[in-house]
């Protein structure tokens, strides 16, 4: 039973229904809304798929930077806008795919969009329908940008009502969080340290991650101090 705990660090069932109660809300309205716009090519889609990984994010991993809503509306738009300058210009369809893909995350990097349903986007275009072909670049923009900017808002109206915080905030102020770290006995560039001979991408912001170090810290100093208390409540 070990493979179905729990994936991600404090998920909770509560949260997980909730993820799927806001992905279905998410997904249905966008589709609703979309519904409502003209689109330049009649057989163009009024959802592309990425959107649905986009949703995963946004409501299932609220607090990760690659959801949040510059990366979900930046991430998805330039990508598909690479994809269809890779279709364009490469010929053979299986070297445009890499292209497309391996473009978008250099172009999501650079500007501090990185979304992985990005990548899904980019290579829509280069494998997709003869209308997204023929849709060109305004393809990026409807139904592309349209689709995420509804899911983005929905998730922002939707996390305001369940108690989660989008675009994600650190939970404790900076100042507060100055307070934690001199607590705990580390700096800020201790953690950058860290991070830099680890050699790892991490999916959990520098805010987070300080704050939850610096607590853990803090409880470990408070057990050490009192070792016969057993658990700290929290």
């Amino acid at each position: 039973m070990q493979i179905f705990r729990p994936l991600l660090a404090g998920a909770n069932w509560r949260d997980r229904v909730v993820a799927c109660i806001g992905a279905l809300i998410g997904i249905l309205l966008t589709s609703i809304l979309c519904a409502q716009i003209p689109l330049p090519v009649a057989d163009l889609p009024l959802l592309v798929a990425p959107i649905g990984a986009s949703a995963v994010l946004a409501f299932a991993v609220p607090a990760s930077p690659l959801a949040q809503p510059w990366p979900i509306v930046g991430g998805n738009t330039v990508s598909a806008l690479v994809g269809v300058a890779v279709y364009r210009h490469v010929p053979d369809p299986a070297l445009a795919a890499g292209l497309a893909v391996g473009g978008a995350i250099l172009v999501m990097s650079l500007l501090r969009c990185l979304h992985p349903p990005g990548g899904a986007a980019a290579l829509t275009v280069v494998i997709g329908s003869p209308g997204i072909h023929a849709a060109g670049y305004g393809f990026a923009f409807a139904p592309v940008a349209i689709n995420s900017i509804a899911l983005v808002s929905l998730a922002m109206f939707f996390h305001r009502l369940s108690g989660h915080s989008y675009p994600h905030q650190a939970a404790v102020p900076a100042d507060d969080r100055d307070t934690l770290r001199v607590a705990a006995g580390f700096h800020a560039e201790d953690i950058d340290r860290a991070l830099e001979d680890l050699h790892e991408n991490f999916d959990i912001s520098r805010e987070d991650l300080d704050l939850l170090l610096s607590t853990a810290e803090i409880y470990a100093r408070e057990r050490e101090a009192a070792p016969d208390r057993g658990a700290i409540s929290v």
